[in-house]
């Protein structure tokens, strides 16, 4: 009798999962980049945990996001947030997806590589602008230039992001697409530190 043939979608999917061991995989970027919805499918297809830390953050604090920064400012929300992340990371391996300014903050960058394997979605001003222009949740866009201000964020944080241990293009192809790059992106940086 012989053994089944694995599909590529399979040994993609079992490599990666190999590669990850214990490791969570964060996946950090701009609001936009697709970190939720890919890291989502991510999870689903590695059989492990999915925590989104903005809706992580919204339980433990029982406020929205926008809530927190009217009431607490910018600041206070980042000392929360790194709290949250810091606990998130404490087990795994799960799948994280972070707000747009977790990577930013030094102590919650410090949590993020200590605790696991981190991915940038990067994604240029137009794929963005498409993706976030359509919903009014996004505190940080609440200003008079909202496109002006997400490329000033692009400008100040994409130097930091670089940072990551590992970077996909986030683009406009289907979410499922996206997320077999991410397991590709795994699986070849422990090929690569293997050889």
């Amino acid at each position: 009798m012989s053994e089944p043939l694995l599909t590529v979608a399979d040994s993609l999917k079992d490599r990666a999962r190999a590669a990850l061991g214990s490791r969570n995989l964060v996946l950090v970027g701009l609001m936009g980049a697709g970190k939720s919805s890919v890291g989502r499918i991510v999870a689903s297809q590695l059989g492990i945990p999915f925590i989104d830390s903005d809706h992580e953050i919204e339980r433990v604090s029982r406020m929205t996001i926008a809530e927190l920064f009217a009431a607490y400012g910018e600041e206070e929300f980042r000392a929360l947030e790194t709290r949250v992340m810091k606990r998130l990371l404490k087990s795994g391996p799960r799948v994280v997806s972070t707000g747009g300014g977790a990577f930013i903050n030094d102590r919650t960058r410090r949590h993020i590589k200590k605790g696991g394997l981190s991915i940038w979605l990067k994604a240029d001003l137009d794929v963005l602008w498409e993706r976030v222009n359509k919903r009014d949740t996004r505190p940080l866009l609440k200003t008079e230039n909202p496109k002006q201000t997400l490329e000033n964020l692009m400008k100040a944080r994409y130097p930091i992001y670089a940072q990551a241990d590992l970077t996909v293009l986030s683009r406009d192809v289907r979410k499922e697409i996206m997320a077999d790059e991410v397991l590709k992106a795994v699986v070849e940086q422990k090929e690569s530190a293997a050889s």
